[in-house]
């Protein structure tokens, strides 16, 4: 997820509109994935990614709330899990998939709870509640847990949310606006891919 950079957060109205929805992502430069199972039939989206793509990106399901989603998503091809919060019987069952893990946190309290339970990755979100300023804050206690915020982050903030310490971001409509999706203006996705990419790389140059 380092390596990505950039997680593209796809909520997508069928599971072959997500897959339409990576190809432009992949398209524009985004290789980090996250297939949320707000999308019907996310783990056939994820297989078929998987299928495509392989190595060359790095997949994930999102929105995992339940040790039956946590199998599933494993099983299709899901190389990490993210949860929107932190529970630990959940937390237990993502870790047992062999994936990487991401459980969600916005206070101290939830991050040394998540970090307890294994995550590998903190998912600070909602992030557009504090903005760089509070990941900055956040991590002055947690210097040796990675964190990823997720809601907030466009391509004219990412130089922040790296400089402030995020170890990657997640991004959601800002990357991959839904009513494009819908509409299939996979140019228009596979544009915005690109600023982000951009951004991204421009970020990692200048630290």
């Amino acid at each position: 997820m380092r390596d990505a950079g950039v997680v593209a957060v796809l909520r997508a109205p069928s599971a072959g509109v997500a897959v339409s929805a990576v190809d432009a992502l992949v398209a524009g430069g985004v290789t980090g994935i996250e297939i949320t199972f707000s999308t019907p039939d996310a783990p056939a989206a994820i297989r078929e990614v998987a299928r495509r793509y392989g190595d060359a990106v790095v997949l994930g399901a999102g929105t995992v709330r339940s040790e039956v989603q946590a199998q599933e998503a494993a099983e299709a091809g899901a190389q990490f899990l993210v949860c929107p919060g932190t529970d630990e019987s959940l937390a237990s069952a993502m870790i047992a998939t062999g994936a990487a893990v991401c459980l969600g946190a916005l206070t101290p309290s939830e991050v040394m709870t998540a970090a307890r339970l294994g995550a590998h990755v903190v998912k600070v979100f909602p992030a557009s509640v504090g903005g760089p300023s509070y990941l900055k804050a956040l991590r002055a206690p947690f210097p040796d847990v990675a964190m990823m915020p997720t809601g907030g982050v466009n391509a004219g903030n990412v130089a922040q949310w790296l400089d402030a310490g995020a170890v990657a971001v997640g991004a959601g409509g800002e990357l991959c606006p839904l009513d494009a999706m819908v509409a299939g203006r996979w140019d228009e996705i596979e544009a915005q891919a690109r600023r982000f990419a951009a951004a991204y790389d421009a970020a990692r140059a200048a630290a």
